[in-house]
């Protein structure tokens, strides 16, 4: 086998069959598209049916094959017909890729407000969305897994997991509790299935998508001030871009990563790492 040869045997999802929750959001298509460049075959599920079928289409005419799964994270009934779509069209599904997820403006403390004035229920609705709508399609999608015989779980958790952000409660808590789901998933399906499913999560830093745009960046296009000290924060001193997290995600649903489990990986440019001096 030459180098080449290898490379592809390594990390070609060739063969493959993903499905990416959120896919039709700005980090959930940029993943969307890695893992149809890489050879998978890509169900693109969330909740706006127009938007599932354009993402769908941008894959199909990049030589991808692709299906738009209308369906919400929160609803397991839409999560068993997207499942059993699936497999009755392209015969398993060995790749969930957990993209959904994000923040609402009622559960971000606003500059200077009351921290005990903080929604309760607006707290709630975050976690259900990031924690629960990461729980449900991993036992949905995992059991079509189990059933094909092998799997990678992979879940997106954030930088407001390991450390705290001003403001930012329900959405840092959800995926603090994102991070330990992963690790104890893939602690219960490593074990049971003998090491056939695995379950990683990746970390972005900060991105800019269609939820925080606003609090990151000012209509000219300049970071705001809580942006300017995020970037000061980041080695890198940049923003990250959605094509950053390919090279991680291709690789933890690859072969090159069948004895890798339970990790939550930063793509992050530095952010986790640096102290501010």
């Amino acid at each position: 086998m030459n180098r080449t040869d290898y490379l592809a045997s390594m990390y070609s999802l060739e063969g493959q069959v993903a499905i990416v929750t959120g896919g039709t959001g700005v980090l959930g298509g940029a993943m969307a598209r890695a893992l149809a460049m890489a050879g998978s075959r890509v169900g693109v599920l969330g909740r706006n049916r127009d938007k599932a079928e354009r993402v769908a289409s941008e894959l199909e005419a990049l030589g991808g094959e692709a299906l738009a799964l209308p369906a919400d994270v929160l609803d397991s009934g839409a999560l068993e017909s997207a499942r059993d779509l699936v497999v009755s069209r392209w015969g398993s599904i060995t790749t969930l890729v957990n993209a959904a997820g994000g923040n609402i403006p009622t559960a971000t403390i606003p500059e200077g407000g009351d921290v005990f004035g903080m929604s309760p229920a607006a707290f709630q609705q975050v976690v259900d969305l990031n924690l629960t709508g990461t729980l449900l399609p991993s036992l949905v999608f995992g059991r079509a897994m189990v059933e094909a015989g092998n799997g990678s779980i992979v879940n997106i958790s954030s930088m407001a997991s390991p450390r705290a952000l001003t403001r930012n409660a329900g959405y840092g808590a959800a995926k603090s509790a994102v991070d330990n789901l992963t690790r104890w998933l893939a602690v219960e399906l490593g074990t049971r299935y003998q090491g056939k499913i695995r379950v990683n999560a990746i970390a972005p830093g900060f991105f800019i998508g269609e939820q925080n745009r606003e609090l990151l960046v000012e209509p000219d296009g300049n970071p705001t001030a809580r942006g300017r000290a995020i970037i000061a924060h980041t080695p890198f001193g940049r923003y990250g871009e959605a094509d950053d997290l390919a090279g991680a995600l291709v690789w933890l649903c690859s072969p090159s990563a069948r004895f890798v489990t339970g990790i939550v990986v930063p793509v992050d440019g530095g952010f986790s790492a640096f102290g501010g001096v």
